[in-house]
């Protein structure tokens, strides 16, 4: 199951954008290792299907935790200083956005060690095979409420209610964030 990437259709100049980028790469990164999971169900991986799913959880391990930051310390706080009643709404669901990158943290936390325990050791064993795609299910859940909620009502609202000057140090601190 080759990972394919895809182009990054925006640049830091335009962070919301970025963002919402950054949600095809997860919920793809996402499929493949549901994918693969279900495919093998915790049995010896082909070498391409190995690659895959140690190239996602490598995403998950090193490039979400840069998203969820990207978020949390720069998009958030950003938001909650404007009180237009475009933006009121999204400003409800943000504690609820927060407790999901908490969740998800730990889920990925131990899927990840479950991934790499199966890369190691060639398979799991059935409890653990049971364990790694009951995570997977929860994420695909939580990730498909999470990303509707902000990709529909929290991006739209912060790109008619950020000012450039914001959108542009949002786009600095995900570089920085990337050491670009």
């Amino acid at each position: 199951m080759p990972v394919v990437i895809g182009a990054t259709a925006h640049g830091f100049e335009n962070p919301i954008g970025l963002l919402t980028d950054c949600h095809r790469r997860i919920e793809r990164f996402l499929g493949v290792l549901s994918a693969v999971a279900a495919r093998y169900n915790g049995s010896r991986l082909n070498e391409e299907d190995a690659a895959a799913l140690d190239n996602a959880l490598k995403y998950f391990r090193e490039a979400a935790p840069r998203h969820t930051s990207d978020e949390e310390e720069s998009l958030f706080p950003r938001l909650r200083t404007h009180r237009q009643s475009q933006v009121r709404d999204a400003l409800e669901q943000i504690q609820g956005l927060e407790d999901d990158h908490r969740t998800a943290e730990s889920n990925h936390a131990e899927v990840d060690r479950l991934g790499q325990l199966w890369l190691s050791q060639g398979q799991l064993s059935q409890p653990e095979t049971l364990r790694l795609r009951a995570l997977l299910t929860e994420l695909e859940t939580l990730y498909r409420a999470h990303i509707d909620t902000e990709d529909r009502l929290l991006f739209p609202a912060a790109a008619m209610v950020l000012t450039e000057a914001e959108k542009s140090a949002i786009g600095s601190e995900m570089a920085k964030r990337r050491r670009l």
